[in-house]
């Protein structure tokens, strides 16, 4: 009997594991969603409350770092169960990262909300939506054990990089051709990066759960189109 109250005890806590995990990743989501919704609607009301709610997803992460060392230490996993703690762990952290960047454009929001001139931010809204679909859907097949989908997301970020270098360019051009831009778009190419690096972070995460589910990383190497460093933009 004992031997059986051990086992469910178990199989409740890696649950408890796992509903954090989707937990946070639903708020990254909305999160995220808001963000871009302040920066296309000048709302510096709507960043703010981004801002704030940030101290909710720090609390889960730790709340699933002190589960998961439990489990370690009392549990001793082995197989597929210490692949999912241990997944759950770097998951965590990357949701906690993107939960960083949502809270980064937020930041940017409430400056560019206040700028005498509007700077162009539809040009951010195909990268921004692409980024917040893959939050989605790598939350979905965390929650669902999808590594097809998974790989999905994965495939999806050379698509951001290559966006993220096009803006780079664009932004540039906006500066040189129009000086009253050049705050703004300062602003916007930071918004652009903290994009860029969310769909990074969604990309460790489709990693990890192809771990959890195939016990292996992809052996293919990532695909990466961030050129931006060697971006050079002359006046004609």
């Amino acid at each position: 009997m004992t031997g059986g109250h051990t086992v469910a005890a178990f199989d409740a806590e890696l649950a408890r594991l796992h509903q954090i995990i989707v937990t946070m990743g639903r708020l990254v989501e909305g999160q995220f969603a808001a963000a871009l919704e302040a920066i296309a609607e000048r709302d510096a009301g709507k960043a703010a409350r981004v801002i704030e709610a940030d101290a909710e997803i720090d609390r889960l992460e730790l709340e699933l770092e002190g589960l998961s060392v439990r489990l370690l230490a009392l549990r001793q996993p082995m197989a597929k169960d210490l692949r999912d703690i241990v997944s759950a762990i770097k998951i965590a952290s990357n949701l906690e990262r993107m939960g960083d960047f949502a809270g980064s454009v937020a930041k940017r929001a409430v400056t560019l909300a206040g700028l005498p001139v509007e700077p162009p931010v539809a040009s951010l809204s195909w990268m921004g939506e692409t980024v917040l679909g893959m939050i989605r859907d790598v939350v979905t097949a965390y929650d669902d054990q999808d590594a097809e989908r998974a790989m999905a997301v994965r495939n999806r970020d050379g698509q951001v990089d290559a966006a993220y270098t096009s803006l780079f360019r664009e932004f540039l051009t906006y500066m040189m051709e129009s000086p009253a831009q050049i705050t703004g778009c300062t602003h916007l190419l930071f918004v652009a990066k903290s994009i860029e690096r969310a769909g990074d972070h969604a990309t460790n995460v489709a990693e990890n759960i192809c771990y959890i589910v195939q016990g292996r990383l992809p052996s293919e190497e990532r695909a990466k189109g961030d050129l931006s460093s060697y971006t050079v933009v002359e006046k004609e």
